[in-house]
């Protein structure tokens, strides 16, 4: 491992452990990458580990079709989902998809995420779209929803899937994770708001 892929994999552990007690992303569930610079490859997290438990050792290097580069263990099976926004988003440097309880609750609704806050109107250019696509992963079949909403939106830092969660991605790890905070609190008010109004207060 080079002194640049350790780094790079470091960041990666803070944003994932950040993420855990945040309570965005519990269990084994979610993952995060970053891409290799000037390489078309990424640093992903295995398959099966947790947030939590993340180390540098612990992920994995691979092309952005998700075939193992380098490293030990089982590449996330949304590696897939990572390479497509690092092919059609060279600006995105990392990548962080997590099961957040109240984005998987808006995006029940099949409606773009408002930016409900003045500081989610400051940080994102636009309401972040949801996409419904019927499967626990997206699949190759569903790239071309992904790649229409970055055709309309390139600087788009993230987007919802209907009973799945969110992806946020960014100029770095910490930066793609402080992004999924900033979503899932977004959400979180979006919801608190919509429940305030049924009530009448």
């Amino acid at each position: 491992m080079t002194d640049e892929i350790r780094k790079i994999s470091e960041e990666l552990v803070i944003a994932a452990q950040r993420a855990y007690t945040r309570g965005i992303q519990t269990g084994s569930g979610g993952n995060v990458s970053a891409r290799v610079p000037g390489k078309d490859l990424m640093i992903v997290k295995a398959s099966g580990g947790s947030f939590a438990d993340c180390a540098p050792e612990k992920f994995v290097i691979t092309d952005f079709d998700g075939n193992l580069v380098e490293g030990t263990g089982k590449p996330t099976r949304e590696a897939l989902l990572h390479g497509l926004l690092y092919r059609i988003c060279p600006d995105v440097n990392a990548v962080v998809h997590t099961h957040s309880p109240y984005c998987i609750a808006w995006a029940s609704t099949r409606k773009a995420l408002p930016r409900t806050t003045w500081h989610s109107q400051l940080k994102i250019c636009a309401d972040m779209p949801t996409l419904d696509v019927p499967a626990a992963m997206v699949k190759p079949e569903y790239f071309h929803l992904v790649e229409e909403i970055y055709r309309e939106t390139p600087d788009l830092p993230g987007f919802l899937l209907v009973d799945h969660g969110l992806v946020a991605v960014g100029k770095d790890a910490i930066n793609a994770e402080h992004t999924a905070e900033l979503m899932e609190e977004t959400a979180q008010v979006a919801i608190l708001k919509a429940a305030v109004g049924k009530l009448g207060l």
